[in-house]
């Protein structure tokens, strides 16, 4: 039985799921879903995920929601290399470096992201100027960290792909189609880990679901 993902795969949240999905090589189906007809809201979706959003994942008997424990237990059963199974340093490190995504870059790049691409997109309001330039500080401070990590090892967990770059992904996609791309570009090591994580084939595929202007607003 394959592996189902439910959602609009031009979520930066369901893509991510989806990336580890083709990642890992495993045979799903994505259940295209419609946000605008609230499909995240009826009854049986409510009943594979109580919070009404996307992604969730079944997996034979298994329901899983949330996007990184998604992308957690797909690597894990299928693909564990890239969680850094086999070392408690590099399992570590891994959790570690996918933590400072979801809590330090997400945040920031992900509200520039929004304010540039989605509030005119889809909210029909010019950007908030104000929001987009405290959030251009906090991610400044963000790439400075990561381009002292990325100087001394080729990923962020260390000298292997792992699911902390892997989450980063569709996030930077959206973020790089700002103006404020330049701010990853300024960053010698940060830009060459950002090109060799998006000429992935998976990546490159997942790109193609990612229409700018479009789901960057959605759940996680």
């Amino acid at each position: 039985m394959a592996v189902k993902l439910y959602g609009w795969s031009r979520s930066p949240f369901v893509s991510r799921a989806l990336l580890c999905l083709e990642e890992a090589g495993v045979d799903y189906e994505l259940v295209p879903m419609n946000k605008e007809a609230g499909d995240h809201r009826r009854p049986d979706h409510i009943a594979r995920n109580p919070f009404g959003q996307v992604p969730v994942l079944e997996d034979g008997d298994l329901t899983v929601f949330e996007s990184r424990a998604i992308g957690k237990h797909v690597l894990r059963k299928y693909k564990p290399e890239l969680l850094g199974a086999g070392s408690l340093e590099d399992t570590a490190m891994v959790e570690m470096w996918l933590e400072v995504e979801a809590h330090q870059h997400h945040p920031a790049a992900g509200a520039i992201a929004h304010e540039c691409i989605a509030a005119p997109a889809l909210l029909g309001r010019m950007p908030n100027q104000a929001i987009i330039d405290e959030n251009v500080e906090k991610l400044k401070k963000v790439l400075e960290v990561y381009e002292t990590r990325l100087s001394k090892c080729r990923y962020l967990a260390g000298d292997f792909l792992s699911l902390a770059d892997l989450s980063h992904f569709t996030v930077m996609h959206y973020f790089m189609a700002t103006e404020y791309a330049a701010l990853v570009e300024a960053h010698p090591h940060v830009k060459a880990w950002w090109e060799e994580l998006a000429a992935r084939p998976a990546a490159k595929k997942v790109a193609g679901f990612l229409t700018i202007g479009s789901g960057v607003t959605t759940e996680k």
